[in-house]
């Protein structure tokens, strides 16, 4: 007996016209996106702050000036907060620039100026640059007035610029010398830090040097004054005549001429 025949159910196929698909999706994602609050608003990016651009500029002026005076060693920049940022008038273009002669050493400042605004203003950005290199800090607490020896000290990495005083690298600067203040381990021993050296006194006899383009002249005077390192002194010489040089060395003068 044969079998009623029954219909098999076939998958539906897909659709053979792709470009009219693509071209429905395409018209349905564009009226979505003229509808208020579509995703469009995610394409939006708030207008550049000018002020905030002019920071960066800044930073950037001050990282390169730090970083020619550190002949290569470690340069750190950090900017502080702008005062009553708040209070200023609204401005479309703000331009930073570095003075003429600006050091960019330590704790300075650069000024921003507003150029394209209702009202002209100009405010200052507080910059700190760190400078790191090598220098001489103490092995542990030395107090005022202590004579330095060589085993006082211990080379170690500082922030060169964290003061106007250069840091002292060359032991032979510091051994003999005198501290004016206490310093703390690891803190960097600088050149104002010492009492000047003084290389003779009042009514000691000197060598005086009188140095002139292409000669040197050398005789022997009586010093009228304390020699103290790098500073003036009048210097009696043997006819009787007074002549002011520069202290240079044990019992020594030197007078350019």
């Amino acid at each position: 007996m044969p079998l009623p025949s029954c219909a098999v159910p076939h998958p539906p196929t897909e659709s053979r016209d792709p470009p009219r698909a693509r071209l429905a999706a395409t018209t349905l994602l564009a009226l979505a996106l003229t509808l208020p609050g579509a995703g469009a608003r995610a394409a939006d990016s708030p207008p550049p702050d000018p002020l905030a651009a002019a920071r960066n500029q800044a930073l950037q002026q001050v990282q390169q000036a730090a970083e020619a005076l550190a002949e290569g060693r470690r340069v750190e920049v950090e900017a502080g907060p702008l005062p009553n940022v708040q209070r200023l008038a609204p401005c479309a273009e703000v331009q930073a620039s570095l003075p003429p002669g600006y050091r960019a050493w330590g704790s300075t400042r650069v000024g921003l100026r507003c150029v394209q605004g209702p009202v002209r203003w100009q405010v200052y950005l507080p910059v700190t640059v760190r400078v790191w290199g090598p220098a001489l800090v103490p092995r542990q607490a030395l107090p005022a007035g202590r004579k330095l020896a060589a085993e006082d000290l211990q080379p170690a990495e500082v922030d060169l610029a964290a003061l106007p005083s250069p840091a002292l690298q060359d032991p032979a600067e510091a051994e003999g010398r005198v501290l004016m203040r206490s310093l703390a381990p690891g803190q960097a021993l600088r050149a104002g830090d010492l009492r000047q050296r003084q290389w003779f006194s009042a009514g000691s006899p000197v060598q005086l040097t009188a140095i002139g383009r292409g000669f040197a002249v050398e005789g022997r005077g009586q010093a009228l004054g304390a020699g103290l390192d790098g500073q003036p002194v009048r210097v009696r010489i043997d006819n009787g005549s007074i002549v002011q040089g520069i202290a240079v060395g044990e019992n020594r003068v030197e007078l350019r001429l």
